[in-house]
């Protein structure tokens, strides 16, 4: 066979063209090459096309571009949607810690202090032993032990001689007065009061002593202008005389009148 013969046979071979488009020229579709080869199509269906794609090509590939420009602000505003929906979740999760802490406080308080209220007459008890001087020995390193720990745990004791009243915290049962003091007072404690925190677990029975002003003077009314002064002796002579008749009788005759005896 010649080279001439050779030739021919090559040119009668069919053309095998690799379409490497994105989108289908027939419906407009993206395609995707399968296990990634390229799609081979025989030469002839390629007739009339280019192989950059045609122009219907590309002006669907600008109105795919467009839509895409266009669906930008959407996502924006749902990315923006979605992050003030994250903030709003985290400031709501925030305020339920918190009161879920500040719940579980009080109740903690709660449960100090109605323990501490329980033990108050033990307290007392302890107070009472020690006023009788029997809070010794192995007793009273016991009792210490447990004062100290209900003060630490924020039980509070008040109320003593000297105090100023106070009906909040204060019960009076005995009143005096006196005008040592000047307002009502506390003379006398019966009884202790407890608080914890800012609750008072008990009331302090106490004496009260209120203010008792002094004696006034006696008021003898304003002094007679006319009247002689206490210190004078001329004056009180005169008053005496002119009181007393100048002749008093004599055996029951009558006093002679004044004028008549000067002349």
């Amino acid at each position: 066979m010649t080279e001439r013969d050779e030739t021919e046979v090559q040119e009668e071979e069919p053309v095998v063209v690799r379409d490497r488009r994105k989108v289908d020229p027939e419906s407009g579709d993206l395609r995707a090459p399968e296990d990634g080869e390229a799609v081979e199509v025989p030469a002839g269906e390629l007739a009339g096309t280019e192989v950059g794609g045609s122009a219907d090509e590309a002006g669907e590939a600008g109105e795919a571009g467009e839509a895409a420009a266009d669906a930008q602000p959407d996502l924006a505003k749902q990315l923006e949607e979605r992050t003030a929906d994250l903030q709003r979740l985290q400031a709501e999760y925030a305020n339920y810690r918190r009161r879920a802490d500040k719940e579980r406080e009080q109740l903690a308080a709660s449960g100090k202090a109605s323990l501490a209220g329980d033990l108050l007459p033990l307290l007392d008890d302890v107070e009472r032993a020690a006023q009788h001087g029997d809070l010794t020995g192995a007793f009273k390193s016991v009792a210490d032990k447990l004062v100290e720990a209900l003060e630490k745990s924020g039980l509070e004791p008040f109320g003593a001689e000297g105090d100023e009243f106070d009906p909040s915290v204060h019960e009076a049962v005995q009143h005096d007065t006196s005008p040592e003091v000047s307002g009502p007072t506390v003379t006398t404690v019966l009884r202790r009061g407890y608080r914890f925190g800012d609750r008072v677990l008990r009331a302090a029975l106490v004496a009260v002593t209120d203010h008792e002003p002094g004696d006034a003077p006696v008021d003898a009314g304003p002094a007679d202008p006319g009247a002689p002064a206490p210190g004078d002796p001329v004056a009180n002579a005169e008053a005496l005389n002119a009181e007393a008749p100048i002749d008093p009788p004599v055996e029951g005759e009558l006093p002679v009148d004044s004028d008549e005896q000067r002349n």
